[in-house]
């Protein structure tokens, strides 16, 4: 574990130049369009806010007893937004070491730093969002002390983006086909997680199933925190912790066995 140590160690020790990296990506994401830098936030805000206008106000339609919440378009919202967070970061980050493949070539930058700005550019446009839905929210349920739970709930979510990124960013250096494997599974990953649907609805022999996506303990936390006003359970920080160590270990031995070779592989 010493070798993903040292490479936090560069983020932090470069953590000027990382964040002149990160404001710069967030303001590439809104070069030339009319809204200027509202447009990275307008985009999810907008998909969310469909969901809610189209399920709850036109439709109406409701869950089960047993649901977190009745309301079909106030459950989306609250797995959707950060699962499109997640998405745009593993996505971005996984990309960002053949992006800056040129700059590697000709300055002796830790490629750390690229897969950093990508995955903090996401964590800039969709942290403020989750921030924004949690204020909505918290008139369903009061102001109670299980609100601080979003703290640690997007920090886990915000490291393993980009353990998982940096991860994905060096398999598809070396395999641009990961790439493409990494996308489809991104595109049915919310399927196979209770953003859709309640985890009470799915067949409980094939629950661990859902377990797969790194992505179902959180969603899960957050649903507890917005939707219930609860303290997540412990199974959320368990099950997303061993995530993160799981990742961590791997990432430690991909980063060992291609520091010599990542650049040329660019």
């Amino acid at each position: 574990m010493m070798v993903v140590f040292n490479e936090l160690r560069s983020v932090w020790s470069a953590r000027a130049l990382v964040w002149v990296l990160t404001r710069r990506e967030v303001a590439a994401r809104h070069a030339g369009t009319a809204v200027g830098v509202l447009w990275p936030y307008l985009q999810p805000l907008l998909t969310v806010a469909a969901y809610y206008l189209v399920f709850d106000v036109v439709f109406n339609m409701r869950l089960g007893e047993n649901a977190p919440t009745r309301a079909v378009g106030a459950f989306l919202v609250v797995g959707a937004l950060p699962w499109m967070g997640f998405c745009d970061a593993v996505q971005r980050g996984m990309n960002s070491l053949i992006d800056a493949g040129g700059l590697l070539h000709k300055n002796p930058l830790p490629p750390v730093l690229f897969v950093t700005r990508a995955v903090l550019a996401s964590a800039v446009i969709y942290g403020p969002l989750m921030l924004l839905v949690a204020l909505a929210y918290i008139p369903a349920h009061g102001l109670r002390p299980a609100v601080l739970a979003l703290v640690p709930l997007l920090a886990l979510q915000l490291l393993l983006c980009l353990v998982l990124a940096y991860v994905l960013a060096i398999l598809a250096a070396a395999l641009r086909d990961v790439a493409q494997l990494v996308g489809f599974l991104l595109s049915v990953g919310i399927y196979l997680s209770p953003i859709l649907f309640p985890l009470s609805l799915f067949p409980e022999r094939w629950r661990w199933v859902l377990w797969l996506n790194p992505m179902t303990g959180l969603v899960q936390g957050y649903q507890q925190v917005l939707l219930q006003g609860a303290w997540p359970p412990a199974s959320v920080w368990w099950v997303s912790l061993a995530w993160l160590a799981l990742l961590a270990l791997l990432l430690n031995a991909l980063v060992a066995r291609s520091r010599d070779q990542l650049v040329d592989w660019l």
